[in-house]
Parts: structure tokens; sequence; C-alpha cells
């Protein structure tokens, strides 16, 4: 547990000092919801329009956050050798891994923190006393993503890792019912697009945050990828 806490602290402050890319992350999804919130273009079913947008405009933070900023920056951490300085201490893959997913996980606060009060003052009216289920959604949707982008950076050079981060992120940006509506889809992507973590994490939120909505299956197909995807990711990851 030291040893995480101690690189969870690196790695807090390597965020804090890298100000312009924390802002981004902060910044990007701000405009998405006040954007969005603003004019009539996205369609939600029978789900008000900002009881589906804020929430899956909270998944999306987390799906960049986690995946694309965190992979991309352990991609090329690798590339330059970082980690194989790590790799000659006594910190294990799995430490890393724990302590990378946790630092995440506070920038996750932070912009729900940020995009929440936005979305109230949009008009967004949550309901329901599953707050608790929504902090352990986004950590469940950190975990899940941040393991998926640290399977990539784990293995890949950094130029191809770069392209798959960016390419998987638009694919689950498109399937997984953060923006566009699932029921939008064909039905065999749909039902495919079920299972896959986007999905799981906007399904989760829009029920914990709204109060209403599937609980059990989007939090079962999200605990799975949040156990295996960093599990994967300790097991298969190459420090240089």
């Amino acid at each position: 547990m030291k040893r995480i806490m101690l690189q969870l602290r690196a790695e807090l402050m390597l965020l804090a000092r890298n100000g312009e890319q924390l802002l981004l992350t902060l910044i990007i999804p701000v405009i998405l919801l006040a954007f969005f919130g603003s004019v009539d273009v996205l369609p939600s079913g029978d789900t008000e329009p900002l009881n589906f947008l804020v929430p899956g405009v909270l998944a999306v933070a987390i799906m960049s956050t986690s995946m694309v900023s965190l992979g991309i920056a352990t991609g090329f951490e690798r590339s330059y050798l970082v980690l194989k300085r790590l790799g000659a201490t006594p910190l294990s893959k799995s430490q890393l891994v724990i302590a990378k997913i946790l630092s995440v996980f506070v920038v996750e606060l932070l912009q729900a923190a940020v995009l929440l009060p936005i979305g109230l003052l949009l008009g967004w009216n949550p309901a329901g006393n599953t707050w608790p289920l929504a902090i352990a959604a986004v950590f469940l949707g950190t975990a899940s993503f941040a393991g998926v982008g640290l399977i990539l950076a784990g293995r890949l050079r950094a130029e191809i890792n770069l392209a798959a981060q960016n390419g998987l992120y638009l694919l689950l940006l498109l399937l997984g019912g953060m923006i566009i509506p699932r029921d939008s889809l064909p039905g065999f992507l749909s039902s495919a697009a079920s299972v896959l973590p986007s999905t799981g994490l906007a399904d989760l939120l829009r029920s914990t945050l709204n109060g209403s909505g599937p609980l059990l299956q989007p939090f079962i197909v999200l605990a799975v990828w949040g156990t295996l995807a960093p599990a994967l990711a300790a097991k298969r990851f190459r420090w240089s």
C-alpha cells in the first residue's frame, strides 16, 4: 500500500505540473455540455434531453481522461524509457496500474464537481438518492477505461498506441450510448453495444443520477470490465 500511495503522489504531481492537459480534460466536457444543453439537436427518446445529456457527457469525460489521456501519456512514458526506470524499483506492475487508476479517479471527481453544477444551471433535475452508487459508477468506469487504455499503452509503440487509443475512443463514443441513444442503432449493433464499458457507464450514470432506469445489468457489465481490464493491463504491461 505504501508503494501505491507514493506512486499515486508522483502521478498527481505530474498531472498538476501538466496544467494544459489537465485544463483541457476539464474544459472540453464543459463546452460539450454547454453546447448540446443549449441546442435541441440530440435525440433522447422518452428521456428528458438534459437527463440524457448530463450523465452522457460525464461518461464521455471519464472515457476521455481514463482511456485516451492516460493511455497516450503512458505510451509516451514507455517510449521515453521513463517507466523502465520504475521497473528497476520495487514497484510492481500491478501497483503502477492501481496508482494510475486512483490518480485519474481524483481527476474524474473534479470533472463531476464541475459538470454536474453546470447541468443544474442548464435545468437538469436529478432525482433519487443513489449518489453513492453514482460515485461507484465513476470509479468502475475509471477502472474500466484506464485498464483498456493501459492494455494498449503497455504493449504498443507510442505512435501506434496514439492511433489505437483515438480510434477506439471514436468507436466507443459512437456505439456506447453516451451522446447518441443506443436505440438509434440497428438491432444487431445495439445488442452488441450493450456489453461495452461505454454503454455500461452511460446507462449506470443515467440510472443513478436520474433515479430511474436499470441498475443491475449496467453494474455487472461495468464491474466485469473494471475488474478484468486492469488485471489484464497489469499482467501484460511491459516497462519498455
